[in-house]
């Protein structure tokens, strides 16, 4: 049994969708609890999390806090322990745990989920996907993608890839220890992204500049607000450049390319 944390998101729903098809049985996590494996949860409410996790081998870490905190993690991770859960994958993020010129940390709240994991007791797979490809979904707009990142390029990876790696971990063995970083095949920035979207949809898709300061005046949590702002920037300055074969690796072939991915939800744009 695979309980799937944040299984109404991105991620968790493509993994839910994924394990369905393997016929894995599993348990879809969200605080409205839907949908035919639904099982109703709260990170804030932890008896709830010990029903969830009631008899489940295996468990799928997701938590997107509306502040920047490993509190969730903490607290899914106190229940996995006490109900013997034998096996955990976490999804982080690139870049965890870099620090900028000054000093700060990236990604410093996943990272601090990151150690939980490894103090879990359990086994533990940590997955650190780079740039979503279904992110141009949220910024397009009247035509244009919101650029804050200028021509910092990144490894653009799919969400079905990342999926697809964590069921491999959730399901196989070998995985265990290891941290993945997720990336696409190739760099892309936010003006490559629309170029090469505009080709699918057979219309001129522009960008327009969006300053970092705009996420501090946005009404995000102020803690959320820095962490984004920082990893945000950090991008913009081109560390975020990297291509890995992990997910070759694991999948036995190639990741996705963001055309591909922009060809096959092209309805999505209209």
């Amino acid at each position: 049994m695979i309980l799937i944390s944040g299984a109404t998101g991105t991620i968790g729903r493509e993994v839910v969708r994924q394990l369905t098809d393997l016929d894995v049985p599993l348990r879809a996590m969200s605080r409205g609890g839907g949908g035919p494996h639904g099982v109703r949860a709260d990170f804030d409410d932890p008896k709830s999390l010990r029903r969830a996790v009631d008899g489940v081998d295996a468990l799928f870490l997701l938590t997107a806090p509306a502040t920047a905190t490993s509190r969730h993690d903490v607290a899914m991770l106190d229940a996995a322990r006490e109900a013997g859960v034998a096996k955990v994958v976490k999804l982080s993020a690139i870049g965890t745990g870099s620090t900028t010129a000054d000093g700060r940390v990236i990604g410093a709240w996943h990272l601090a989920g990151e150690r939980a994991v490894r103090a879990s007791g359990a086994a533990w797979t940590i997955l650190r996907p780079s740039s979503f490809a279904s992110n141009v979904l949220r910024f397009a707009a009247e035509g244009r993608l919101a650029n804050l990142t200028g021509d910092g390029k990144q490894g653009v990876v799919d969400p079905r890839d990342v999926a697809a790696v964590a069921v491999a971990a959730l399901t196989a063995d070998g995985h265990a220890g290891r941290t993945y970083t997720l990336t696409g095949p190739e760099l892309l920035s936010v003006p490559e992204q629309a170029a090469q979207l505009g080709q699918v949809l057979g219309r001129a898709v522009g960008t327009v500049e969006v300053p970092l300061e705009h996420l501090l005046g946005s009404g995000m949590d102020p803690a959320a607000a820095e962490e984004v702002t920082r990893g945000t920037a950090w991008v913009r300055a081109g560390h975020n450049a990297v291509v890995t074969d992990d997910v070759e690796r694991v999948l036995g072939r190639p990741p996705r390319r963001f055309a591909d991915w922009v060809r096959d939800n092209a309805g999505l744009f209209g």
